[in-house]
């Protein structure tokens, strides 16, 4: 609304622009130029000073803001207005970046982003990604639990409880013990039930009759198997992005083992803590923040980047050593889904591909182009994916048997 304040009379709003110091160029006889952006007035008359505190002019800006929403909600001509650049339009067919189309109407600028346009990651509006086949009514469950991998928080989901939250979806973003903005001590954790315990807590609480779609990112992954094998009745589905998808009597610490020595950054960029003294065992493990966009963020905005830079903890250890007691009758009940990220060089897109066989889900989705954190690199085909798996629907028992034995 800031900006539409500015438009002192109608007439005028189409050739205006902003002046940050409250000054404005009225001239009738200069011409607009052909450009994508609100003309520039250039005038050879004395400068009009005007100010907001006058009553007159101050009614007059807000008529003028009313009739541009009034214009835009009714599905009308749009005034073209300066719209920021942090937002992205597509040009229109057979015309170029900086000119008109053939109607000569105003070509909207294309992002400043440096990031590549992608098939898998489209840059449209959240309402128009999703809900175009209807309402959520059908979905068993609407309700998304987030949880983040190690040294991650709730804050890496920003960008998915957006879209989810624009989409109808309810969405909570779990802090696990000593992670995010949570207040305990990363090296006073020493198993995986206290690691885990607010989303244990959290499922606790739910209803009886409500369920949850519980997503796992990284070490997320061995997290929500903890808590699919303790609440089986309040998970919907399960979702894990590049994730530790473990088997019965498995640790997370046996997935990062088994991928290879030379090309695993994951490896090179540990830096042990030992807040117990250097004659026991390890008590946290931290990240090279020098390699974190390599290891984690190769694909992602820099603005991210920056983001995690600041609000990565480390990561429990004892959690991660941890073997998983996951049985047939709980954990084995809840269905699975995968994604895979095919530029992750935290975990490669091999030592996925070898999880999913070892213990196959439901259904595997790929990421094309997203790397370790797709919440950052590839939000919008994330949140796509998301939406297909709450729309995929029950399949009977006797269905999936004899799928599983082909």
């Amino acid at each position: 609304m800031g900006n539409l304040c500015t438009c002192l009379s109608y007439q005028d709003i189409p050739n205006k622009r902003q002046n940050p110091k409250g000054l404005y160029n009225r001239s009738s006889s200069a011409p607009a130029t052909g450009s994508n952006r609100w003309s520039r007035m250039k005038s050879s008359s004395k400068k009009e000073t005007f100010k907001f505190d006058d009553p007159v002019l101050h009614q007059q800006a807000l008529a003028a803001a009313a009739i541009i929403l009034q214009q835009q909600r009714n599905g009308g001509s749009s005034l073209p207005f300066d719209r920021s650049t942090s937002l992205r339009y597509p040009l229109s067919n057979g015309t170029s970046k900086n000119s008109g189309n053939k109607n000569g109407a105003v070509t909207l600028p294309r992002s400043s982003s440096t990031r590549a346009r992608s098939l898998t990651d489209p840059l449209l509006q959240p309402h128009q990604l999703l809900n175009q086949d209807g309402e959520l009514d059908g979905v068993e469950s609407n309700y998304f639990v987030l949880v983040h991998g190690g040294g991650f928080g709730a804050w890496c989901w920003y960008k998915t409880i957006a879209l989810l939250e624009e989409s109808g979806y309810k969405v909570t973003a779990i802090d696990l013990t000593g992670s995010g903005i949570h207040s305990s001590d990363t090296n006073g954790i020493t198993s995986l039930s206290q690691y885990v315990k607010p989303l244990t807590d959290f499922l606790e609480k739910l209803a009886d009759a409500e369920k949850v779609i519980l997503v796992g990112h990284d070490f997320g992954g061995a997290c929500i198997s903890y808590a699919m094998e303790l609440f089986p009745s309040k998970v919907s589905k399960a979702v894990f992005i590049a994730a530790t998808m473990l088997t019965n009597g498995q640790s997370a610490l046996d997935i990062f083992s088994h991928q290879e020595e030379d090309k695993d950054l994951m490896k090179q960029a540990q830096v042990f803590v030992y807040a117990n003294g250097n004659n026991n065992p390890p008590t946290a493990i931290d990240l090279d923040k020098s390699m974190l966009k390599e290891l984690l963020f190769n694909q992602s905005p820099t603005k991210d980047v920056a983001l995690a830079s600041v609000s990565m903890r480390p990561i429990p250890f004892a959690p991660v050593l941890e073997k998983l007691c996951l049985l047939d009758k709980n954990y084995g009940s809840v269905r699975r889904f995968y994604i895979e990220t095919t530029e992750d060089n935290a975990i490669p897109i091999a030592s996925q591909e070898q999880m999913t066989k070892a213990a196959p889900p439901e259904q595997v989705f790929r990421l094309k182009g997203a790397d370790h954190s797709p919440f950052f690199s590839k939000p919008q085909a994330l949140h796509r994916l998301f939406v297909e798996i709450s729309k995929v629907p029950q399949v009977c028992e006797s269905f999936l048997g004899n799928a599983n034995l082909k």
